[in-house]
Order: structure tokens, then sequence, then C-alpha cells
């Protein structure tokens, strides 16, 4: 039954359950996970980020600069493991960036705080490596293999960092050749900082010959790649565009999506499982489907009320967190093979779960994400099963 673990702004963590084949009128099921309020925590949680491995451990960035790590008990209940403060992070400042890795936690601010968290083997402490990043920053996203991560911001362009060689020390970082692309003679937007391995570069002035402003809203890896210098990436712009990146094809982008994010621009965009899609939502109240090969919007989802201002993808459904309160499971229409072909069908909202609290961030649980078996199937599979077990014994005999 696929699962979403939902932060809210009271610092409570919930989970969503989904369950097609239930006979219910409802086919959700909603939990408290952990209780903010009970706690004493009243800020509320900015971002969440699941490491699913032998253990299943959750982290959550608060608003109020706390970063937790918590371990899914066999009560299906949150134990809070360790706790530490962000002491970079202003009151005006907030968590654009949270992931998990093995035992690590890296979390990254609008200011550009970047810390990653080592939690020790038996729990008892937790080791931070720090690193600084431009500030203006509105999105932070690690790459699937941790070797490489991105970010962009307001006047900030999205930029490629080697993991690594950002936490070294100054003197490590220099003796590996950063700034790559630097130069005293070169101007400095275009110096690299010790460990960016690749900046983009502003697409061209309009057709008055001004510069046009980078306002990065949001960003996400397209797909994996081994390479620290070669990666595909997608970001959303204040104006709308969603605008693709090649790192191994140049600084500019491959490619420039108009009109993708219909009000207020691109709020969010999260990356689908099939090859070229796309989720993204803007300050409206719109959620679309984008087919990647041309920008194109597929499909979107009808009777929203909110901006939905987090997005979680899994292999068959689609969530949503809105400032209306509800979390929504729409689901998932595969797209065609040849760009531009009619969808037989949509994609649509097949349930929503009343939050009474403003949801502010929710992610797919892959943990529990299992495909409930029918029991007229099943029952049909046993008896399948029996018939051959017994043709084999009147083979043997």
């Amino acid at each position: 039954m696929p699962r979403f673990l939902v932060g809210d702004e009271l610092g409570n963590i919930k989970s969503v359950g989904y369950n097609p084949t239930s006979q219910e009128e409802s086919k959700t099921t909603l939990k408290i996970l952990h209780d903010g309020t009970v706690t004493g925590r009243t800020k509320g949680i900015q971002k969440l980020a699941l490491n699913a491995g032998e253990k299943t451990l959750l982290s959550a960035a608060h608003a109020n600069g706390a970063v937790s790590i918590f371990s899914l008990n066999e009560d299906d209940q949150l134990e809070l493991l360790q706790e530490w403060k962000e002491t970079r992070i202003k009151s005006d400042q907030s968590f654009i960036g949270l992931a998990a890795s093995g035992s690590s936690v890296f979390s990254c601010t609008t200011n550009g705080a970047l810390l990653m968290s080592t939690l020790k083997d038996d729990n008892s402490g937790v080791s931070h490596n720090l690193a600084a990043l431009p500030s203006r920053l509105c999105d932070w996203r690690l790459s699937h293999d941790q070797r490489t991560f991105a970010y962009g911001g307001d006047e900030v362009e999205v930029s490629l960092w080697d993991t690594e060689r950002a936490f070294a020390r100054p003197s490590e970082s220099s003796a590996k050749g950063a700034p790559v692309n630097g130069s005293k003679k070169r101007k400095q937007s275009d110096t690299l900082f010790p460990g960016e391995v690749w900046r983009a570069k502003n697409v061209p002035n309009d057709f008055l010959g001004l510069r046009q402003p980078v306002h990065n809203t949001c960003l996400t890896y397209l797909s994996p790649s081994t390479s620290t210098s070669q990666q595909h990436l997608l970001a959303g712009t204040r104006l709308g565009d969603m605008r693709r990146y090649d790192t191994r094809a140049g600084r500019r982008p491959v490619a420039v999506f108009k009109g993708v994010g219909k009000v207020g621009g691109v709020k969010t965009v999260e990356k689908g499982f099939s090859e070229h899609e796309a989720f993204i939502s803007d300050n409206g109240s719109n959620v679309y489907a984008v087919d990647l090969r041309n920008g194109s919007i597929s499909y979107g989802y009808k009777g929203l009320s909110g901006t939905a201002i987090s997005l979680a993808a899994s292999p068959t459904y689609l969530a949503s967190a809105s400032i209306d309160r509800y979390i929504r499971i729409h689901s998932v229409v595969q797209l065609p093979d040849k760009v531009g072909q009619h969808l037989d069908k949509k994609g649509t909202v097949l349930e929503r779960v009343f939050m009474t609290t403003v949801p502010t961030v929710v992610v797919w649980d892959q943990e529990q994400d299992t495909v409930p078996v029918n029991e007229d199937e099943q029952e049909g599979e046993d008896v399948w099963e029996g018939m051959k077990n017994a043709e084999e014994g009147d083979e043997k005999a």
C-alpha cells in the first residue's frame, strides 16, 4: 500500500496511506507518527528526508533551526535518536534542502549554511562537517549517489558541486585543482568556487537587449549519473519557465519551456518515475504533469483550491501538500510513446485527506509501499498452484 509521510506547521509528522482495493468509503488512512505539540516543539517542519536501509531513519528540519533524526519502531511510531541546531541560520531564514544517505544527514539553508551530520553507530552522538555556499538560495538537492549536489536561487545561477570537495578543508580543495575554470583575468561570475564543478549561464538578453533576471525557485535531478561533471538538471523560475540543463552541453539551458507555471511562477518540481515525466506546481492552485521531450503540459489535476507547496512522486501515485490543509493522492498516467500523441485519459485526484493543520512537506515512504494482494486473485493462484503440484505427483507415480 503506498504511503506518504507528512510534516506540518506545528511540528507533527503523520503518515497517509492509500489502499486502492479498500472497500471502505475512504481509501486513505491517517496516522500520527510524532506529536510535535507534546514535545513542546511549536516550530513547524520545513523539510523531511527518509533514509530507507536496514533501519528506517527519518530526518526533519524545523523552522527554529533544529534538525532531528528519528527511527521507526515496531509500533509504527517515531523515536527521537538525536537532535541538533544549525547555529548559522537566522530567524528570517529557512531550510531549503534536506537529504539522508546512510548514517549522514545533509541540510542547507537559504543563507547557504550547508551541514553534513553523521550519526554514530551506537546512536550516541553526531559529528558535523560545515561548508558555506552563496546566500539567497531557494532550493538544494543531493544526487542519488550523494557524489554531487545542486542549488539555485534569487540571482544565483544553477550550480553543480562535488560533495566531497565541498566539505574538504581549503588547502585540500585547492590541491584538487579548484576553481576549475577560475582565473584572475576572468569575471568573478565565471570563477568557480572550490568544490564547484559547473555553473549555469544566464539566458541571452531579451528582444530589447535587457538582461533577464535570474530567479530560480526550484530544481531537481532528472537522471542518475555516475559522473560528477555530467548531470541533467531541471529548474523552475519565478517567470513560470522550466529550464533544462545538460552540463556536458555547455552552461546555458539546452531547452527552455516557457510559461509552464501559469500563476506566480513555478513553486516546486519533482521528477516522475517515467523517463520523460516531471510534475510541477505553481503559486496558484495548479499541478501539472509535464512531458520533458517538448515541455508541454500533458495533463493537469482539477479540484485543487490551494497552492501545492510540496509534491512527492511514487511509481504509481503522486501526493501533494497544499495550503488549504489537504493532502491529495493523484493518479499518474503513462506518457505516450510519441511526442504530442493524444492521451486517452488524464490524471485525477483520487482521494484527499483533511489535515486540520497546514501540511508543509510530503515525502514518499518507499519502505512501506507494497502492492496489496486481492484475496480472490490469491485464492485462484493457490488453486492453480495446487493443480500443478497434483499433476507433477501423477507423473512421478
